[in-house]
């Protein structure tokens, strides 16, 4: 063999081009004076740094960008740039549950159910999901804290809730798998534990594309076996219609019409199926689809939406919801509400999410339910929820309030390990009881229940990291199309307090009816008009209302009020009668005294010619009150 030589080739061989790798190495090999390093505004992190720092001055963005590093990815930056997304598509399987019901002939397959813990999630689902009020919500949703980001705060779905509303178990253990199936283990699991063929499982797999089973599949397969079939027949079936329950509510994906397959692992001993921690793992899964749904390019949003549509109607009661006059405590939350799709917009939900006060917040729904279930240890873990390769964070530090406690500044949020760690992790898991929030750590409760109190250092906080108005005041539904090329290009950071400010006064004006005096509806278009020109005063040049007699004060505008939902009075409601029409009684005209005889009688003196024809004469009663009668136009 020929001897080789330093650059790879031999000595019979043609030579070649040293490759960059060779070059690299004989550079290293060769002895040179050290390079000082170079100057840090020239080094690449910097200037990554730098573009980051020019992105946070943005309108409507966090000041301090270092809890939402993602957040100029994110859907709501994209909003407030001017940049819409429409509503989400929703994945929900509720009506499909009612497919496969299990009826006294499969009385075998529903014990093992009841046994599971799962038994609850048959009859809690929603049918329906209301696509605007859940996508608003997602627009709201911070992965980095995993938190909605509300005006007044932060809020999320806890542990808490899920025990409440779903009433499935949150304690036991962490579901988890050692790493992602393929395709051919999925026919081999779907050939030992559901007893299919290797045809069957293999035309599934490709079907779907991926190792992953239909819905519909698993119905037309297995829903026919009852307790007359044999027992092989009946277990597996129990684990099929066990993982059709789990595709549908907890692990619903977004290809709305399959399963993975890799659940149904957790369904090899069914005696053991009530031993794991399914609450945890469907608020990781969810988590996820929220993290996911907050791009921009998203358009779907999957997970269990039952536990998200029904946290919001437990927290929002005012806003959203509709109660189930005949539910009883002892059933879950879930079961308490009516699911409706509600008429509004996506752009109505966000305005009204955007004007949310504090006090419209339920922070502590669950006081009535406590006799039934009571505040879970668990719900106080601070840590990593998982389930299979998902892994994210849970802090219930950041939302104190929801468990009656005085809202502090949270730590910095915890960035979640991978998910090949998951030795760690559930030894982590196992021993939550060392993760808990400690008494000094939950700080002080509420000086009253469900007041949703934080010290008085945490909204400054809360302004400078986080995001609280998600549609820009240039592009809410107050503002006409002139109104909107008129404003200047610094409106959406300058002018945002302001432009709430008038249109919560015309909103809450316009809502009092046409039973207001004039003197009300002027006042409040002349305070409107002076807020939206950058000045609380307005000045006379800016309104020139039309004369009023003398009856009529015109109060000045600094006299007016401020129309807020604190202070506003809403006047009765109208009545389905026609306002009767005041006039004045004309004034009497001076005349000398007359000696004897009749009173002369009163002369009216004629309207102006620019005044519409005079108005009808008055009886002899002198009642000032006159109904006016439209004519009839007759038909051409």
């Amino acid at each position: 063999m020929p001897p080789r030589t330093r650059g790879g080739y031999t000595s019979d061989a043609p030579r070649r081009r040293p490759t960059g790798s060779e070059r690299r190495r004989r550079v290293h090999l060769r002895e040179v004076d050290p390079v000082p390093d170079p100057d840090p505004v020239e080094h690449p992190q910097h200037d990554r740094d730098e573009t980051e720092e020019v992105f946070e001055g943005a309108p409507g963005g966090p000041i301090d960008r270092s809890i939402l590093r993602s957040f100029h990815k994110h859907v709501a930056a994209k909003i407030w740039l001017g940049e819409d997304r429409a509503p989400l598509k929703l994945v929900n399987h509720g009506a499909k549950l009612q497919l496969w019901e299990l009826d006294m002939e499969r009385s075998r397959i529903y014990e093992t159910v009841q046994r599971s813990g799962l038994a609850p999630l048959t009859s809690c689902s929603h049918r329906v999901a209301s696509r605007p009020m859940l996508s608003a919500f997602c627009e709201r949703w911070q992965p980095e804290t995993t938190t909605f980001h509300m005006p007044f705060g932060e809020m999320t779905i806890t542990l808490d809730d899920v025990a409440s509303i779903l009433h499935i178990p949150v304690t036991g253990s962490m579901i988890s798998f050692p790493q992602p199936l393929r395709v051919d283990d999925a026919n081999a699991l779907l050939v030992e534990l559901l007893g299919t063929t290797d045809v069957e499982a293999s035309r599934e797999t490709e079907q779907c594309r991926s190792p992953s089973v239909r819905l519909l599949w698993l119905r037309d397969h297995f829903s026919t076996i009852t307790d007359a079939s044999s027992d092989d027949d009946i277990m597996f079936a129990t684990r099929a219609f066990l993982l059709h329950l789990v595709g549908c509510t907890l692990f619903a994906d977004k290809s709305a019409t399959s399963v993975a397959v890799v659940y149904l692992e957790l369904f090899r001993d069914l005696s053991m199926v009530g031993s794991y921690a399914w609450g945890a793992a469907c608020l990781a899964y969810l988590y996820k689809q929220l993290t996911t749904a907050t791009r921009f390019e998203v358009r779907q949003l999957g997970g269990y939406l039952t536990l998200l549509q029904a946290w919001i109607y437990e927290h929002f009661p005012e806003m959203f919801s509709s109660p189930d006059m005949s539910y009883t405590e002892s059933r879950p939350r879930a079961l308490r509400w009516r699911p409706h799709v509600i008429p509004d917009s996506l752009q109505s939900v966000r305005e009204r999410l955007d004007r949310l006060q504090i006090s419209e917040v339920c922070w502590e729904p669950y006081v009535d339910h406590r006799a039934e279930h009571p505040l879970p240890d668990i719900a106080w873990y601070s840590g990593c929820l998982k389930c299979g390769q998902v892994v994210e964070p849970y802090h219930p530090e950041r939302v104190l309030r929801q468990f009656g406690y005085i809202q502090t500044i949270p730590p910095r949020p915890f960035t979640p390990p991978r998910p090949d760690r998951s030795i760690l992790l559930e030894q982590y898991w196992e021993r939550w009881t060392d993760h808990v929030l400690t008494d000094q750590s939950r700080g002080r409760r509420c000086h009253y229940s469900g007041s949703g109190e934080s010290v008085p250092e945490y909204m400054a906080w809360y302004d400078r990291i986080s995001h609280r108005i998600v549609q820009p005041p240039q592009l809410r539904s107050g503002f006409t199309t002139d109104a909107r090329s008129s404003l200047p290009s610094h409106a959406a950071s300058t002018s945002d307090t302001r432009a709430a400010r008038a249109l919560t006064l015309l909103r809450l004006v316009i809502s009092g009816g046409r039973e207001q005096s004039v003197d009300v509806f002027w006042g409040a278009l002349n305070e409107a008009h002076g807020i939206l020109a950058g000045s609380d005063e307005t000045s006379a040049s800016h309104s020139t209302p039309s004369p009023a007699p003398a009856s009529h004060s015109t109060p000045s505008p600094a006299t007016l009020p401020f129309f807020s939902p604190a202070t506003f009075v809403y006047p009765p409601a109208a009545s389905d009668d026609p306002p009767p029409l005041i006039v004045p009684p004309p004034p009497a005209p001076v005349a000398p005294p007359a000696a004897s005889g009749p009173p002369p009688p009163l002369i009216v003196p004629p309207p102006p010619a620019s005044v519409a024809p005079p108005a009808p004469t008055l009886d002899s009663t002198a009642s000032t009150t006159v109904y006016v009668r439209a004519k009839r136009k007759k038909k051409t």
